[in-house]
């Protein structure tokens, strides 16, 4: 398991015997008018879904300058304050990797948000989360966001990637497990 990988604190022992992949998604908010930008996915997996900032986390980098790389890669956002909040872990039938993906928040970055290859940005309100459009399980831990409390979440989902047969979700003090 990659030594990064915080999910050995989370998992029971057969999900920690899964290989895992590390991910980031990011959103930024814009606290003084109650909105959070997301990415209309143009291409590859979650295409055509509203979603946070974010992917793959490379061997070289951290968690959290995975991320800030990532939002300035399919934003042309660039951070000035990141906070984790959330961690969610994926599995999927069928799929032998589980996805580990640290959830963070961004108040202060600079430039404005631009449509990329990979995503095109549009800002909603914070309240009005269009979850239609968006994951299955992004409805069930946003309201840990709204609250302000950070927490861990683990998806099963069938193999069409859309439908999650059970959930765990909770609200945790810290998300420093070292």
């Amino acid at each position: 398991m990659d030594p990064r990988s915080v999910a050995r604190f989370v998992e029971d022992a057969e999900h920690q015997a899964m290989a895992h992949r590390l991910y980031t998604l990011v959103f930024p908010m814009d606290e003084q008018n109650d909105r959070v930008l997301l990415g209309m996915k143009k291409r590859g997996f979650g295409r055509d879904k509203l979603n946070g900032f974010g992917g793959k986390v490379e061997a070289n980098e951290t968690i959290a300058k995975g991320a800030e790389r990532e939002l300035a890669e399919e934003s042309g956002l660039v951070t000035k304050s990141i906070k984790q909040c959330g961690l969610l872990l994926f599995y999927f039938e069928n799929d032998l990797v589980a996805m580990e993906v640290h959830v963070f928040l961004v108040d202060r970055y600079e430039g404005a948000a631009v449509e990329t290859d990979e995503m095109r940005p549009q800002w909603f309100g914070i309240r009005d989360m269009p979850f239609e459009l968006m994951w299955a399980d992004d409805s069930h831990w946003w309201p840990y966001v709204l609250k302000g409390q950070k927490f861990v979440g683990q998806f099963w989902f069938k193999a069409d990637q859309v439908t999650f047969t059970r959930h765990t979700l909770r609200a945790v003090d810290s998300l420093d497990f070292a």
